[in-house]
């Protein structure tokens, strides 16, 4: 049984595994495949957005 915070086999962006896709606001990269078809934020940056749109009303 693997529990749901599974830090240990979690993959990390930009250390191996497939290329992953730059934030178009930060440049940092994102938890998104480069193959990813949309914007992509990392997680940062995707947190942020969620936060500016719950307040806009």
């Amino acid at each position: 049984m693997s529990d749901y915070c599974d830090t240990e086999t979690a993959a990390v962006p930009g250390e191996g595994g497939p290329p992953f896709a730059e934030c178009v606001l930060c440049r940092e990269p994102t938890e998104y495949p480069e193959s990813y078809k949309g914007i992509t934020l990392c997680p940062v940056c995707e947190w942020q957005e969620a936060q500016r749109t719950a307040c806009s009303g």
